[in-house]
């Protein structure tokens, strides 16, 4: 009898324990979608201006468009439907399915310089990122501790900084020792090498505890929950759980509406800046005069990536900002904030370009922009969905959110060379500041309807 309530009282609910080692496994497993999706618009941006050396005829403005897209589209059609056949079929089918379909494509493109293969292949790497992106979410904010949830979605989106920096690099060196176009293939692997690493890892991973309960499996959920964080963790279901999804066109009315709203307009007005202004950054800088001396060729290619590689270290920063608030500070005001500096940033750059302003200026304007940019709008889109949607439609809203976020991406993407040509890049800051004025009054509008300021709404 004393044994038994010994033993009782040692055992611990998953949903209060302390952080412990197990908690950053998971974390580091379930946070692989998010280096692989940096790193893919890294490594696209990368490949276009060699894919236009090897065949001139075949690069023009549409083609280019498609070649940035289209990962971009595979995310926006992954996320949501594979969020939501994940809230009915279970986590781990999917969470293991995802990184083979970014190997299966990455190896389509590695093996074809045929534009039209290659888009083809980027669209189904981006379909396995999307419904990664649904299911980091899930994972990450049903298995950690309550109170540091929302901070460890946070991040997890954070490590995104890490893809699109190390992506950079690792691109940088490889045409620094073979400058030829040819290994614009080879590139790839980056993104192919990442999706391997990720499937071995997950082979070793378990269904979501908390997406058992919800689905009457409780014997099943406690035995996942002792293989994940030892026999002393018990789980209990939350007064919120229920069994049934919500169809899927409820998801898109009433207050679920607003949820859709909130979370997947300003994600779209994020996806414009990161991917829109990230992806044809190198161009942007050219076009600005920031540099002058990039030769031409291979030569003009590896000054490019050398110069992406500095100013996407600055998300780093950016990101360690945001980390370092979001669990003090009320997610949409920093969601808001994010967007009104960010489109100060461009702003000055604007203004620094028109006016002729010091170069200096320019440059100061771009890490504004980034170091905002990544501390709100690029951190709290991502930790909002799994604040506001309960279990059983967790991966179904994440997906939706991040689907919208990857529409604005592809206009984003899509339409820069567009407006590059028709009215140079006044036009395209004037146009990115838009944007993000739409996203800070959208914000402010919907978020404290649908996410009041209170404690739990900081991450607290």
């Amino acid at each position: 009898m004393t044994q038994q309530s010994t033993d009782s009282q040692d055992k611990v609910n998953v949903l209060d324990m302390p952080l412990n080692g197990r908690h950053y496994w998971v974390l580091g497993v379930s946070s692989a979608e998010q280096l692989i999706g940096a790193a893919l618009s890294t490594v696209v941006g990368i490949m276009i201006p060699m894919l236009k050396m090897l065949d001139p005829h075949s690069s023009g403005a549409l083609i280019q468009g498609l070649l940035g897209a289209s990962g971009l589209l595979g995310i926006a059609l992954g996320a949501p439907v594979i969020g939501a056949i994940s809230d009915r079929q279970g986590y781990l089918k999917w969470f293991r399915i995802c990184p083979l379909m970014i190997m299966a494509g990455s190896l389509l493109v590695y093996f074809t310089l045929n534009v039209w293969l290659i888009i083809a292949g980027l669209f189904i790497i981006g379909l396995g990122v999307g419904g990664g992106y649904s299911l980091d979410t899930d994972y990450i904010s049903e298995m950690m501790p309550h109170r540091w949830a929302n901070f460890m979605v946070g991040v997890a989106k954070a490590t995104s900084s890490v893809g699109f920096f190390a992506a950079a690099a690792i691109a940088w060196l490889m045409i620094k020792s073979d400058p030829n176009p040819r290994i614009v293939n080879s590139l790839i692997l980056i993104v192919g090498v990442g999706g391997l690493v990720t499937y071995i890892a997950r082979l070793w991973f378990r269904e979501c505890p908390r997406w058992l309960m919800a689905h009457g499996k409780a014997s099943q959920a406690q035995k996942d929950t002792e293989y994940f964080f030892g026999k002393n963790a018990v789980i209990t279901p939350l007064p919120s759980e229920s069994f049934k999804p919500t169809p899927w066109l409820q998801m898109f009315k009433g207050e679920n509406l607003k949820k859709v709203i909130f979370t997947g307009l300003p994600w779209a007005c994020e996806g414009v800046g990161v991917y829109g202004v990230g992806v044809f950054l190198p161009l942007l800088v050219l076009a600005l005069g920031i540099e002058t001396d990039a030769g031409t060729g291979m030569a003009a290619v590896i000054n490019s990536v050398e110069l992406t590689a500095v100013i996407n270290f600055f998300t780093v920063p950016g990101f360690v900002i945001g980390l370092l608030m979001v669990r003090k500070v009320y997610h949409v005001r920093m969601l808001s904030a994010g967007f009104w500096l960010s489109g100060l940033g461009l702003a000055v750059i604007l203004a620094a370009y028109v006016l002729h302003w010091p170069m200096w200026l320019s440059v100061a304007g771009f890490v504004l922009f980034e170091l905002s940019l990544n501390a709100g709008p690029h951190l709290i889109t991502f930790v909002i969905p799994a604040q506001i949607y309960d279990i059983q439609d967790r991966g179904a809203g994440s997906g939706i959110a991040s689907m919208f976020g990857k529409i604005g991406a592809i206009l984003g993407v899509f339409f820069m060379p567009v407006l590059l040509d028709a009215g140079g890049i006044s036009l395209v800051l004037a146009v990115c500041v838009g944007v993000s004025v739409i996203g800070a009054v959208a914000t402010s509008y919907y978020g404290p309807k649908v996410l009041p300021d209170r404690p739990g709404n900081r991450g607290m």
